[in-house]
């Protein structure tokens, strides 16, 4: 049994409209008349409801996962977060807030300002722990391309020696809670994404066949400098693909 785990924004929808890439509610409606088990896991953390809005889009599904709903495995305790404006506000309606002395400082993904990054290097100096709601290569954003929340995580790493813990993908945790929904080893999956180094490495590493796709964060085969099962430029060509499904 071939199954899926196929991430969302940059391989179902776009990334500036949060409207469906070409071919990709066929290829999920492909996946259900055919009974190929799937997981939609996805990184958001800018909608209360992303699932709700995936499902009025017209994307036909049962299983789902993001950062928002393994979090508390990782929280304990008092929170500064900094993200987005509705990153900030999610997580401050779910846990006590605090910028004086908080027990985690808690990242989404934005453009960090100096002045931002300065503060939260004092928080962990001073004993916060440091977790990352992902661990994204690329942040895309008015059409350019900055550093995900990972290279974010690894800079304040090396700025502070202090570790940090990873909520969503590309997390062992994550993973495996999204594998338990479809009850099938790590060999039998193939994951979709658009993020080669926060998504499709890790996930080889578990054993997973890994299938980009040129519809987000990566343009051009040539920025390609790893070895992947499968390249396309957009989802809806692996339909067309004999020796994907095999």
């Amino acid at each position: 049994m071939k199954a899926f785990f196929i991430d969302v924004q940059g391989t179902l929808i776009d990334d500036k409209k949060f409207f469906p890439l070409p071919g990709a509610i066929e290829f999920i409606n492909y996946l259900n008349k055919n009974d190929y088990p799937f997981v939609l896991i996805t990184n958001n953390t800018k909608k209360e409801d992303f699932k709700n809005y995936l499902a009025g889009l017209g994307f036909n599904f049962k299983y789902y996962l993001d950062p928002l709903m393994v979090a508390d495995r990782y929280i304990k305790g008092s929170i500064a977060p900094f993200g987005n404006e509705k990153f900030v506000e999610i997580m401050s309606k779910k846990y006590k807030v605090d910028f004086k002395n908080p027990d985690n400082v808690v990242l989404g993904i934005k453009i960090f300002p100096p002045d931002e990054i300065a503060d939260i290097i004092e928080y962990l100096l001073n004993g916060a722990n440091l977790i990352g709601m992902h661990k994204t290569s690329l942040y895309h954003k008015n059409n350019k391309r900055y550093p995900g929340l990972g290279a974010i995580l690894e800079m304040l790493h090396y700025a502070t020696n202090r570790e940090y813990k990873v909520v969503g993908k590309p997390s062992f945790e994550f993973f495996e809670a999204a594998r338990k929904k479809i009850n099938l080893n790590y060999d039998k999956i193939t994951i979709i994404s658009d993020d080669l180094i926060g998504d499709l490495i890790p996930a080889a590493k578990l054993g997973m066949k890994t299938a980009l796709v040129l519809s987000g964060k990566i343009k051009s085969i040539r920025e390609v400098n790893k070895n992947v099962d499968f390249v396309a430029e957009n989802i809806g060509e692996y339909l067309k693909r004999k020796e994907f499904w095999i």
